[in-house]
């Protein structure tokens, strides 16, 4: 092609090179020397002025999330960038929405020159070849689908045959140094996987059993593997129930391989979402076991008879909305008997509940009522400061007499409505006539006579609803607006919808003060 290549001084011009795993192993030549030598003979060649080069080395083209495009970007945002070259256009992405994004919209809006080179895509000349760029961009999309099926049909087929494909292998088992794929004893981990069946076995809850392996200061799976969480919280490197009773269950511990318990939405999204257990890939025996099967079978029992002792929950006002003010987690609550019988809810930081011994944070403990009292007296305060009762008529009345304006609309579907009643009557009779004559025999008859009734009969119960509301008299009018505003006012205090209209959130502190976060601008109390 020759390239019309006007004032290249002025241009400040970014190489972008892109090389995911996929085209490393299908094509030599997409390699990042390759690419490099390339673009950069190009922009010798045209006496283009070099601001910088971005480099994405092991970035797939489905996604746009990576950090030296990221860079590139930030740095057009700023004005130093007005020229973006790639070899081709599947380096710039290969998911055809995001990349004519980026070629339709975002680059003409910062007047960005964009150069594919072995495509010939110029977007700073008017040529036809521009024109055919999203056939181009849809192209390269399905050739990344295409790749991901093929990736995922090998991942399946290594799955079925029971070889480990994951990234970091189950606790208690390292990466064999020997063979690929398979999993081996890490005696050091198991020693501790060991010892939580064993607890089990004696009778220990999982959070019995997470309780002293933290006592013990044991490593968390995720500690042992050296894995730097994103997220820091409370329970960032202590052991959990739910982390006890996952092990407890998982049946890579008596030499089976469990696999495809999760699985991406789609080749070009993050997002995993969880599969049932009767999706899962299981192969068994495929590696040494740690745990016995007659202990894992007996842990299973006694995991399945404390499940009818877990299924508590309970429903109040707050539910959703009440967090620890110091650790930041939602409030659980307990039920306690009281003197005379009397249940009572509490409120209890779950942060606490879980890690008792460890001082995470306080109890919190507090009477559930006692909290609902103080958060529903703040609201029906601020719903008197900001409504009176006749400000809230008005709006009713105008509300109820815009409503009656349809009167004359109502009116016509009361008589559509006659009319159809008269039709079906008419339908009646002369399905009752075709019985007697032979033409309908009796089942028949009995089951459209009734589908008829039956619709006669909606259509008669919606033309006395209609009559019924359009009696209404201006007194009406004012005399229900009434009703409304004070079933409204009356209602403030078991109100649920508007009490989470209201609030967006409330904290408990361990002096026991609740503070109140309202889901508009207001002082919190």
């Amino acid at each position: 092609m020759y390239w019309e290549i006007d004032n290249a001084a002025t241009y400040k011009v970014a190489l972008y090179i892109r090389l995911s795993k996929e085209d490393d192993s299908e094509n030599e030549s997409q390699s990042v020397t390759n690419q490099r030598s390339m673009l950069l003979t190009f922009a010798e060649q045209h006496g283009f002025k070099i601001q910088d080069i971005y480099i994405d080395d092991g970035f797939s083209g489905t996604s746009f999330d990576r950090p030296d495009f990221k860079r590139m970007i930030a740095d057009i945002e700023q004005n130093k960038i007005n020229l973006v070259m790639t070899k081709d256009l599947s380096r710039l992405g290969r998911d055809y929405i995001q990349t004519g994004y980026y070629m339709e919209k975002y680059f003409p809006e910062k007047q960005v020159r964009y150069i594919s080179l072995l495509d010939g895509i110029d977007t700073g000349v008017d040529s036809t070849i521009n024109d055919i760029t999203p056939f181009r961009a849809i192209m390269n999309d399905m050739y990344a689908k295409d790749i991901s099926k093929k990736i995922k049909s090998v991942k399946h087929d290594k799955q079925k045959k029971g070889l480990f494909i994951g990234g970091k292998a189950p606790y208690g088992y390292k990466m064999s140094p020997d063979q690929k794929n398979v999993i081996v004893i890490d005696e050091k981990a198991a020693e501790v996987v060991r010892k939580i069946f064993e607890r089990a076995v004696n009778g220990m809850s999982c959070h019995q059993i997470a309780m002293k392996l933290n006592e013990e200061c044991i490593d968390t799976p995720a500690v042992y593997a050296h894995i730097n969480l994103s997220s820091k919280s409370p329970y960032s490197g202590k052991w959990s129930a739910e982390r006890i009773a996952f092990m407890l269950k998982n049946r890579v511990y008596v030499g089976d391989m469990v696999q495809g318990r999760i699985k991406k939405v789609n080749y070009k999204s993050k997002k995993c979402i969880k599969m049932p257990p009767g999706e899962w890939i299981v192969s068994p025996n495929t590696h040494e076991a740690i745990i016995d099967s007659d202990i894992f079978e007996k842990v299973q029992l006694l995991l399945g008879s404390r499940k009818q002792t877990r299924s508590r929950t309970y429903e109040y006002p707050l539910k959703g909305l009440i967090f620890c003010h110091e650790c930041g987690y939602p409030l659980a609550v307990i039920k306690r008997t009281l003197a005379g019988n009397r249940d009572t809810l509490y409120f209890i930081c779950r942060t606490y509940q879980r890690f008792t011994k460890l001082n995470c944070c306080t109890c919190h403990t507090v009477r559930e009522e006692y909290v609902e009292e103080a958060v529903m007296e703040k609201v029906t305060e601020i719903v008197h400061e900001y409504v009176s009762q006749k400000e809230l008529s008005e709006m009713a009345v105008c509300e109820l007499r815009r409503f009656f304006d349809l009167k004359n609309s109502q009116e016509h579907k009361i008589r559509d409505l006659k009319n159809q009643i008269h039709t079906m009557m008419t339908q009646m009779d002369e399905s009752y006539r075709d019985k007697l004559s032979g033409l309908l025999d009796e089942g028949d008859f009995e089951r459209v006579y009734q589908q008829m009734k039956t619709e006669r009969s909606k259509l008669e119960e919606q033309v006395k609803s209609l009559e019924k509301m359009t009696d209404s008299s201006q007194d009406w009018e004012t005399a229900k607006s009434h009703e409304l505003v004070q079933r409204f006012m009356d209602t403030i205090e078991s109100n649920k919808g508007l009490l989470v209209s209201l609030v967006k959130r409330v904290e408990l502190t361990q002096h026991k003060k609740v503070l109140i976060y309202f889901a508009f601008q207001y002082p919190h109390a």
